[in-house]
């Protein structure tokens, strides 16, 4: 209804926001409904147990609901590419979690006591009828009290060992507390290792592949080039077809292609359809090897297509500076270097390909005689290969202008531009000249583009790599390489890292930028709900920990530390604390334990146990999906929110209240008072 409302379509983000959505949702309504059975058991009327127990959960679900929207806002709000990829996400998200609030105090807890109720009343009836039938019977067998399917497991040698725990934690709460963040402090040390990716390649039967020939190669050239390709293609089983652009990037058959190519007649790219998805990375790979053996003297680039904001090339070096030459001598040197790794199939840059120049070395002693200067023969030979307007015709009511130059095959001819007649502006006679009377042709290089970036001049160099490797591995080797060559730039230049990297970073630092208004938000609603800075501050090294314990079940499942598993990590702080909001609402509750009696916290956390992990069971089973699908893409963020969610019972039930009696224990702490003013004075008449 609410995305309905706000416009949010159905698609792949949305639907997954909602299957990260489905185990909270249904939180609220759990503790709701569980401490709604807690209090009938007890013998409180259903209308006096819906009361107390919506008094008694308001503050620290709402708390809790707050916390979690905290965390998936920062998502919700991440600007550029990235943020339009993965806001529905977060919005799904906080709208079912909203929701799930509104409904769960007031639906879910009216619901509650009127049919739990009904359910004691109506055993008691059916218990005290001495007329049983064979109906009566199974409702009395399903509505028995204290069996498993009504009140949940029970085992007394499970419950005394956990009691026994938590004895122990109350009696060195030091010790406790130091062994349950040993896991997130391994988690933080262990997350260096993590191998990193921006976003991971896409496991789909389509791929793409670029070819680049020399700049000056004609688009017929390029046209015959490609038809070979495509038989080399399809020569394979699982190729169903071929479709390429020649001149022009293709369309963008999936949403994050770069279409940024036009009118270039010595590129081309395909579009390869294959019967499945079976086999694709072999496939990109065979391929990749055949048409760059096909093609020595053009650019092959045979790549998966990937999920995420597009970049140019998954690994790029940006040199900066003010002159052309050095850059391209700088731009050269860090190719070389590239060339030496052996993940990369082929290096660009800027500034080293060039476009051949026809230029005109004239004799200025016979330019003078012939009553010419180097103007008059720029002007009459651009008039002769570019032409000049000699008049136009009316098509229709449209006046279409008529361009008079030389043909394609004089242009294109050394012999024929030689041979061109130029008038003398100067000269008495004002006879024709041939234009090899006045100098002679060659060919000279020129550069394609001068590019820049931020008003600076720019050198990209460019770095294709094998499908399937990893360009952080790349990036590693490169500056490894780019060190032990002692490469270095001269006074005045400089050079940044692009490609993947960068995406990464910026879209890391954009997701990072409204935390600290958040967290603010996050401490503030803390504080007002708990009532005590201390046990915010509980709460925040509890938050700490489950990142740790997110990046701890990465490495345990050999996952890539990527974007999806960062936006995992950060989702995951609002979810791991409530499990210790309720513990510390729940001390906060009691007379005794709030004044740190150790009988009444072990009695406390004994109670909320079941409230924690119903939770946790509950979260954890909605990621199962994600979980069992085995997509690149989902598989860490799902891992990085259930690895956390399934260690936050250790922090909530044990780190928690051992915490929480270490604050207790200091503040009870007497105070050394010192001297007194009167003891002061008996010391000096003493002295």
């Amino acid at each position: 209804g609410w995305m309905s409302f706000l416009g949010v379509p159905i698609h792949q983000m949305s639907v997954t926001g909602l299957i990260i959505a489905l185990g909270l949702l249904i939180d609220n309504a759990v503790v709701v409904v569980d401490e709604i059975q807690v209090e009938l058991q007890q013998g409180s009327p259903p209308l006096r147990a819906v009361r107390h127990t919506v008094k008694y959960l308001q503050v620290p679900l709402l708390a809790s609901t707050i916390t979690t929207v905290m965390t998936f806002l920062p998502i919700y709000l991440l600007p550029g590419a990235a943020g339009e990829f993965v806001g529905s996400i977060a919005l799904s998200v906080i709208l079912s979690l909203v929701s799930s609030l509104a409904i769960s105090l007031t639906v879910i807890a009216a619901l509650a006591g009127r049919l739990l109720g009904g359910s004691l009343r109506a055993y008691e009836q059916l218990q005290n009828n001495p007329k049983r039938s064979l109906d009566k019977r199974v409702r009395l067998f399903f509505m028995k009290p204290g069996a498993w399917w009504n009140e949940g497991f029970n085992s007394p040698r499970l419950s005394c060992l956990y009691r026994w725990s938590i004895r122990r934690t109350t009696a060195r709460p030091f010790l406790v507390a130091a062994l349950t963040l040993i896991v997130p402090f391994l988690g933080f040390i262990l997350a260096g290792t993590l191998p990193e990716q921006f976003f991971p390649l896409l496991d789909r039967d389509q791929f793409q592949i670029e070819i680049e020939f020399a700049p000056q190669t004609a688009i017929a050239q390029t046209e015959t080039q490609v038809l070979r390709a495509r038989e080399a293609i399809l020569a394979h089983d699982t190729v169903e077809d071929v479709h390429w652009f020649v001149g022009e990037s293709a369309p963008m058959f999936y949403y994050n292609l770069i279409s940024n190519r036009e009118n270039q007649s010595h590129y081309a790219q395909a579009m390869v359809q294959l019967k499945s998805e079976d086999g694709v990375e072999a496939l990109v790979q065979e391929l990749q090897g055949e048409l760059t053996a096909l093609f020595p003297d053009g650019r092959v680039i045979v790549q998966k297509l990937q999920q995420g904001p597009p970049f140019a090339a998954p690994v790029e070096m940006r040199i900066y500076g003010p002159s052309l030459i050095e850059l391209r001598r700088l731009g050269t040197e860090v190719r070389e270097i590239l060339t030496t790794i052996p993940d990369v199939m082929a290096v660009r840059d800027d500034l080293t390909e060039g476009l051949p120049k026809l230029g005109l070395t004239v004799d200025n002693e016979q330019v003078q005689q012939a009553g010419l200067d180097n103007t008059a023969i720029a002007q009459q030979l651009a008039a002769y290969s570019e032409g000049i307007t000699g008049g136009s015709i009316l098509e229709s009511t449209e006046n279409l202008p008529v361009r008079v130059r030389l043909t394609n095959p004089d242009r294109a001819s050394l012999e024929s531009l030689s041979s061109l007649d130029l008038r003398p502006e100067l000269a008495q006679d004002r006879a024709f000249r041939p234009t090899s009377a006045l100098g002679e042709f060659e060919l000279l290089p020129d550069l394609a583009n001068v590019a820049r970036r931020d008003e600076q001049r720019v050198n990209t160099v460019q770095a294709f790599i094998t499908s399937g490797v990893l360009p952080s591995k790349v990036l590693t080797a490169l500056q490894g390489r780019l060190a032990e060559a002692n490469f270095e730039l001269p006074p005045g230049y400089s050079y940044e890292f692009g490609g993947e990297q960068a995406e990464r970073n910026s879209a890391v630092g954009n997701l990072l930028l409204f935390v600290p208004l958040l967290v603010l938000v996050m401490i503030t609603a803390l504080v007002l709900s708990l009532g005590s800075f201390r046990q915010a501050v509980i709460v925040a090294v509890v938050a700490i920990g489950s990142i740790g314990m997110a990046l701890f079940s990465l490495k345990v499942f050999n996952s890539l530390l990527g974007f999806m598993a960062i936006v995992g990590s950060m989702g995951l702080v609002g979810i791991a604390i409530n499990g210790s909001i309720i513990v510390l609402s729940a001390f906060n509750e009691d007379p005794q334990a709030k004044v740190g009696d150790h009988i009444a916290v072990e009695r406390v956390v004994v109670k909320a146990t079941r409230h924690v992990l119903t939770t946790t069971i509950t979260t954890m089973v909605g990621f199962i999906p994600l979980l069992s699908d085995g997509d690149p893409f989902w598989r860490p963020l799902a891992i990085a929110i259930a690895g956390g969610i399934g260690g936050s019972p250790f922090l909530a039930l044990y780190f928690t209240p051992a915490a929480y009696l270490l604050f207790k224990r200091r503040r009870s702490m007497p105070r050394d008072p010192g001297l007194t003013t009167s003891s002061k004075k008996k010391l000096l008449t003493s002295q």
